[in-house]
């Protein structure tokens, strides 16, 4: 379940339960725990709508990449500290990240288009374009590398 409230294009409050998980929410943010020590990124993406652009990303980074289901689902994997980041390539509802990047920005994480623009709900399309939620330490690498791979 996603639930989001979105201001002017900004959001305001969101809340996510993945399917068998607990409820976060913008209302009692855990913050974001301390870095994993890995050797490689884990980059969470869409299991059933793959972006091209997640190979290309793993050639110019060296990254594992996790499929995984529903935004919810993957957002929370960055907040758990389960995943160093999430990225979707392609439109997606904005009912079905809102929430999730609202929830993740409440615990400290970065979140924007994965061209480092801000993300603007509440649109006439309702819909963004792509997006980006990482680590904010992270955030300067994946977008120089989401560049890289786009430009290959």
């Amino acid at each position: 379940m996603h639930v989001a409230l979105a201001e002017n294009g900004v959001l305001v409050a969101g809340a996510v339960t993945p399917a068998a998980g607990r409820t976060h929410s913008t209302l009692t943010p855990a913050p974001l725990p301390v870095a994993q020590q890995r050797t490689r990124l884990r980059v969470v993406v869409s299991r059933s709508h793959r972006p091209p652009l997640a190979d290309a990303l793993a050639a110019v980074l060296d990254v594992d990449l996790v499929p995984l289901g529903s935004a919810g689902v993957k957002t929370v994997e960055v907040c758990t500290g389960a995943a160093d980041a999430y990225f979707h390539d392609g439109v997606q509802h904005e009912w079905d990240s809102a929430a999730p990047v609202a929830v993740a920005e409440a615990a400290g994480a970065h979140a924007s288009r994965i061209d480092g623009a801000p993300l603007v709900y509440g649109g006439l399309t309702a819909c963004v374009p792509d997006l980006l939620v990482c680590r904010p330490e992270l955030a300067p690498v994946l977008l120089e590398a989401l560049s890289a791979a786009r430009s290959s």
